[in-house]
């Protein structure tokens, strides 16, 4: 197929578009480059399709013509920094998304897969699995924005557009674009870099979690899957049995980096929630999930041993995705709408 992925020079972007490649596909790729000077060498090599850089709000439907699928990762990517700057979180990951949805199907885009996110869920106060079928409660403008553009992208499917929502388990892992703010990279850096966990939490709440590559797999057996068992479907997107208290993943990560303390804090976050994944794996063809937190976490150290991760690496405002957006604005290369300043543009030959 010939793929459009947009945020392809993101965290997930990168590792995704090089399996795309590798099974085949024609891949492109869009991205506006935030993070661009966020890159962690992790051993592996690679291959980066032809990208534009571009903003996504920007995208016209001649800019989709003679593709079979658009792969959307391209927002800002997590509830931090939603509530950054909320009107501008609404004009990309709302009105952005569907607009780009919009186009496709104009275009004759056949598939699109959108990266949703199990935040949707929000808090609960039971223990309780749960499915695609539980009603969304949202506490972020970030959660709240993925239900507004899943059941945008329901009322446009027809047959001729196909769209597939996959509600992702956060993610860990490392990829050249490494991100320390998601809370396995996080916990694994403080280890690797000063020997402590100290966290504001109690770490009562529940998180979903998964694997970077593994996610990546999700994708692109959805988007191999013949088109009538994804056809407006929703998928969460993770392993049952990777459903963490906090304090429980940072216990992992102290086991296995030697002489790690562990501190607990007294806050109680207002995210929480534990997500059932039986459908993707009894209805999705060929996806399984190959790591488990602890896995992960070794994953990560062989790469800090690499590397190798300095602190001041650790803390580089690009690895942080509202570190970098504020430097961005508070440096005048972006405004405050997240496009890019004339002062950038010049700069960077834009």
């Amino acid at each position: 197929m010939r793929v459009l992925v947009t945020g392809a020079q993101g965290y997930i972007g990168v590792p995704l578009c090089a399996m795309l490649a590798e099974r085949g596909h024609g891949v492109l790729g869009l991205d506006t480059g935030f993070y661009n000077d966020g890159w962690l060498e992790d051993g592996q090599r690679y291959a980066e399709p032809p990208c534009a850089g571009q903003d996504v709000r920007r995208v016209t439907e001649d800019d989709l013509q003679d593709l079979d699928a658009v792969i959307h990762l391209g927002e800002l990517s997590n509830d931090p920094l939603g509530q950054l700057q909320p009107e501008a979180t609404y004009a990309i990951n709302y009105r952005g998304s569907v607009a780009l949805a919009q186009r496709a199907k104009a275009a004759g885009v056949s598939r699109f897969l959108y990266s949703s996110s199990c935040s949707v869920y929000g808090f609960r106060a039971t223990d309780d699995l749960l499915t695609e079928e539980s009603p969304p409660s949202p506490q972020t403008v970030y959660a709240e924005c993925k239900v507004l553009v899943e059941r945008a992208l329901a009322e446009m499917a027809d047959a001729a557009f196909s769209p597939t929502c996959l509600r992702n388990a956060t993610a860990y892992g490392p990829t050249p674009r490494m991100r320390f703010d998601l809370v396995v990279n996080n916990l694994a850096g403080l280890a690797w870099t000063t020997g402590e966990i100290r966290m504001i939490s109690d770490g009562s709440p529940y998180r979903p979690l998964i694997h970077v590559l593994d996610l990546c797999r999700a994708f692109v057996c959805a988007l191999e899957a013949p088109q009538d068992l994804v056809h407006n479907r929703i998928f969460n997107v993770g392993e049952t049995r990777e459903n963490y208290r906090i304090r429980d993943v940072a216990g992992i990560v102290a086991d296995l980096f030697p002489n790690c303390r562990v501190t607990l804090g007294d806050d109680a976050d207002q995210r929480s929630y534990r997500v059932s994944f039986e459908k993707i794996h009894e209805q999705l063809p060929g996806f399984r999930c190959e790591y488990d937190v602890a896995a992960g976490v070794r994953h990560l150290r062989a790469v800090f041993e690499r590397a190798p991760l300095t602190r001041d690496r650790f803390e580089f405002r690009a690895h942080t995705r509202v570190k970098q957006l504020k430097y961005l604005l508070e440096t005048g290369r972006i405004d405050a709408n997240f496009f890019w300043t004339a002062r950038s543009a010049a700069s960077a030959g834009r």
